[in-house]
């Protein structure tokens, strides 16, 4: 069965035996300014055409050896998760909507105990990070094969990646006896080493970087949880059990779920437990966890540079320097970082991009740059997005976006009124019990308190110019009367 079709979600009991579970609820925040908790590096496209979660969901729609996947993720992703599937054309098996984010134990654990609550029939999970870089080649497809027989043979499979360098940024697994369905048994869990002994592990062979990548038996997964993750098994079973269908998604219980330890799959299970399985893999894999691993991973110039949107370099040696907004301009510079969104700039020494993090923190410790860290200008929803561009005391002005077929909730504001300008395509308005078409340079005016919705009939995408006049401007002050998207 091929799961490539056109991104309708399938009923879970049309699943094969191997169902890829992945998860997509990660914030992101090492990839900061461009990654950012509205819009995480998961759904960005940052080395190639696709995002990061369209590339893996399009490694497992290809063969017909997998079910249509499971994903996980939180509400804030739901639209984008259900979007970027259809735009590539990968049927979903299922999206569950974690209320909380409480780690990889919790989240394939739900997944487990959702597709057992709709067959009885084996099956082996394909747990994937949404938003790893990998290269499905020869090497890639041997390690599928063989973790797959690993699992089917009752281990907890983790795929282990042939280190090609010293990196202090990893986990590592160091693999033990060979196992007769071909993998070998771990036999100790390194946390991220220091330089010294990462080399000295590099050097003596039979270690391999923790991919957060697993195989493993769906029932044997859940019986481990039982006896190792009791609290966990308890909270998130009964999480499902409470599980609510809305629209084409899954919520699992908010206040079961957050009584789930946030705890990471690695230390409660498979640091506990006598299955754990490593299947030495040798493709090309990065988690992508800061800007140095997206360097290495870019196409590179004759200089050792990577550059990605409007950039002009000159005398500057292995260096990224990256942008989605303004021309950036780099000369005479080395090892260095140059990444610009729509307000913020991060300029960093390349080799010490992992410390973003802590710029991170440091931005959302402080009132005034928090929102640094959780937005950009340019916000998306499932009907298009809108940019702020102006905002003044008792103004705002914004560019809206509305995708053909789509339209805004059926809506009113308490304090503020609305002008819109068509700028490009057609706009259908409703303001009151008035509807009418307005084309390019047409406008119209939504007093305060009124009645209105705004809708793309058209077959090109709509965009207006909006100016705000009021005392507030919060999106908490939309009160939705009537929304597709089932939003209150």
């Amino acid at each position: 069965m091929s799961n490539r079709t056109n991104g309708k979600i399938l009923m879970v009991d049309q699943l094969s035996k191997i169902v890829p579970v992945i998860m997509a609820g990660g914030r992101g925040t090492r990839l900061w300014p461009i990654s950012r908790s509205s819009r995480p590096k998961q759904f960005l496209a940052l080395a190639g055409r696709d995002s990061l979660f369209q590339e893996t969901l399009q490694r497992v729609a290809d063969s017909d050896q997998f079910a249509a996947p499971v994903i996980v993720t939180n509400e804030e992703y739901r639209f984008l998760v259900a979007e970027q599937a259809q735009e590539v054309g990968v049927e979903l098996g299922a999206i569950l909507l974690e209320p909380a984010a409480r780690n990889t134990t919790a989240a394939i654990l739900a997944a487990a105990l959702y597709l057992k609550d709709k067959t009885d029939d084996d099956q082996v999970l394909y747990v994937l990070a949404s938003d790893h870089k990998v290269t499905a080649d020869a090497g890639y497809t041997d390690a599928v094969v063989q973790a797959t027989a690993c699992a089917e043979a009752g281990e907890l499979v983790t795929f282990g990646i042939a280190p090609t360098e010293p990196a202090t940024g990893y986990g590592y697994i160091k693999q033990g006896e060979k196992l007769e369905s071909g993998g070998h048994r771990v036999a100790e869990f390194v946390e991220k080493p220091q330089l010294e002994r990462a080399q000295e592990m590099l050097d003596a062979g039979g270690y391999y970087w923790n991919s957060g990548t697993f195989m493993m038996p769906r029932d044997v997964f859940i019986a481990e949880c039982e006896r190792l993750a009791p609290e966990t098994s308890a909270a998130v079973g009964d999480a499902v059990a409470k599980a609510t269908a809305d629209l084409d998604f899954v919520r699992l219980d908010k206040q079961s779920f957050e009584q789930a330890p946030d705890i990471s799959v690695d230390y409660a299970i498979f640091e506990k437990t006598d299955r754990a399985a490593v299947v030495p893999s040798a493709f090309s894999w990065s988690d992508l966890g800061s800007w140095d691993a997206v360097w290495k991973v870019g196409d590179m110039d004759a200089g050792g540079n990577v550059a990605r949107g409007q950039v002009t370099l000159s005398e500057t040696e292995d260096s990224l320097v990256y942008s989605d907004s303004a021309h950036v301009a780099v000369h005479g510079l080395k090892n260095i970082a140059v990444v610009v969104s729509e307000d913020a700039v991060f300029v960093g020494d390349l080799n010490a991009t992992q410390r973003v993090g802590d710029i991170v923190k440091r931005l959302k410790s402080s009132d005034e740059t928090m929102a640094l860290t959780e937005t950009h200008k340019t916000s998306y929803r499932p009907w298009g997005g809108y940019s702020s561009l102006v905002l003044g005391e008792r103004f705002q002005v914004k560019r809206l976006f509305v995708k053909p077929g789509k339209q805004l909730s059926l809506q009113k504001h308490h304090h503020r009124s609305e002008h819109w300008v068509v700028v490009t395509g057609t706009a259908e308005v409703t303001v009151g019990d008035k509807v009418e078409l307005l084309g390019e340079n047409q406008s119209v005016y939504i007093p305060q308190g009124e009645v209105h919705r705004l809708a793309n009939p058209g077959k090109i995408m709509l965009e207006l110019i909006e100016v705000q006049t009021g005392s507030y401007f919060g999106e908490d002050d939309i009160i939705r009367l009537e929304d597709e998207f089932g939003r209150s």
